[in-house]
C-alpha cells in the first residue's frame, strides 16, 4: 500500500485538472495514490480521468457521486481512501514537484508519535510567494486553531493528515438545498484530538479562481446558512480566544436569521451572550444583505 492519497474533489474543473495532473506526473516520489472525487461534473471530467488512468503513468482511483458541494465529495473521499496519509489539492490548484517527496520526508520523523494527527505546510502563489504569513519554526506542534488564534497565522495553509484520524471523525452534515459547510468545522473537531507538526515549505500553488469558494463566500453566507451556522456552533464550543468566541455567537445569530430560524435563541449553544450579541447580529445581516445587493 502507497503512503499517501492526494484526493481532489472535482466538480466542472476538467479544463484546469490538466495542470494537476501534470504537476502530479513530475513528482520526484512516485509513491501516491491520486483519488479524484468527480462531484456531478456534466463536462468530459469522468472521461478526461479515464484516459489518464489508461496511460498508467501514476496510480488513479476515480468515484462518481452526485453533486452535493465539496464537503460532500471530502466525506467520500474519507469513505474510500486507505493510506496511512491523506492531503487533499483542489481541481484549480498544484504541486510544487518536490512536495510528495518533503512530505514523506518530514513524515517519517512523527509518524510513530499517536499525539501528531499530521504536517501543516505552506500554501503559495504562482510567483512562488506565500499565502499569508509563514508558519512557526519547523517542528512546532500545534493545533490549527492555536496556530490562527495563538500563533497569528493568516492565509490558508496545506493540511496532511493521518488516514485514520480523518477515517473515525465525524462527516460533514448534509442540509438539504444547501452545497456548503466549511472544510474548518472538522478541522476543529480534529484539533481536539491531536497536534500537526509545522514545515514551513510549500506543498501547493494556488490559484484562486472567479467562481471558487474563496471569491463567492458572501453569496454563500446567503446559500448555505446552516452550513455556516454548524461551523460557528463548533467554534463557539472550541474557541481558544474570547473575542472569536464572542465572533462567532455574532455569526450563529447571523447566520440563524438567514435560515429564517427566529427561534434560534432557544437552541443557541450560549443562550445569554447570543441574546447579548443579537442586536450585533441583526447589524452584521444587515450590512451583508446591502453589500450582496450592491455586489
Amino acid at each position: 500500500m502507497k503512503p499517501i492519497t492526494v484526493f481532489t474533489p472535482a466538480y466542472n474543473r476538467a479544463h484546469l485538472l490538466g495542470r494537476l495532473y501534470e504537476s502530479l506526473l513530475r513528482q520526484a516520489c512516485q509513491d501516491f495514490i491520486w483519488l479524484v472525487v468527480d462531484d456531478g461534473s456534466t463536462d468530459n471530467t469522468r472521461e478526461l480521468v479515464a484516459g489518464w488512468q489508461a496511460e498508467g503513468r501514476i496510480e488513479i482511483q476515480y468515484a462518481y457521486k452526485t453533486n452535493g458541494g465539496m464537503h460532500t465529495a471530502h466525506n467520500r473521499a474519507y469513505e474510500l481512501m486507505q493510506t496511512e496519509l491523506n492531503v487533499c489539492i483542489d481541481s484549480d490548484d498544484w504541486m510544487p514537484d518536490n512536495a510528495v517527496e518533503r512530505i514523506l520526508a518530514v513524515w517519517a520523523r512523527y509518524r510513530g508519535d499517536p499525539d501528531v494527527v499530521g504536517l501543516i505546510g505552506l500554501d503559495v502563489d504562482p510567483d512562488g510567494n506565500t499565502i499569508g504569513s509563514s508558519l512557526p519554526a519547523d517542528g512546532t506542534r500545534a493545533t490549527l486553531d492555536e496556530l490562527y488564534q495563538v500563533h497569528g497565522c493568516t492565509g490558508d495553509k496545506k493540511l496532511v493528515y493521518r488516514n485514520e484520524v480523518t477515517a473515525r471523525s465525524p462527516r460533514f452534515s448534509e442540509f438539504e438545498g444547501e452545497k456548503l459547510v466549511p472544510l474548518s468545522w472538522l478541522y476543529t473537531q480534529i484539533d481536539q484530538v491531536g497536534k500537526l507538526v509545522t514545515m514551513n515549505e510549500a506543498l501547493i500553488v494556488v490559484e484562486y479562481q472567479a467562481d471558487g469558494s474563496s471569491a463567492t463566500v458572501l453569496k454563500q453566507y446567503f446559500q448555505s446558512p446552516l452550513g455556516f451556522r454548524a461551523l460557528r456552533e463548533v467554534n463557539i464550543r472550541y474557541a481558544i480566544r474570547t473575542r472569536h468566541r464572542l465572533k462567532n455567537i455574532i455569526h450563529y445569530g447571523f447566520s440563524s436569521l438567514v435560515a429564517r430560524d427566529f427561534g434560534f435563541l432557544m437552541h443557541t449553544p450560549t443562550p445569554f451572550w447570543s441574546l447579548v450579541m443579537l442586536p450585533a447580529s441583526v447589524g452584521l445581516y444587515v450590512w451583508l444583505r446591502l453589500r450582496l445587493l450592491m455586489s
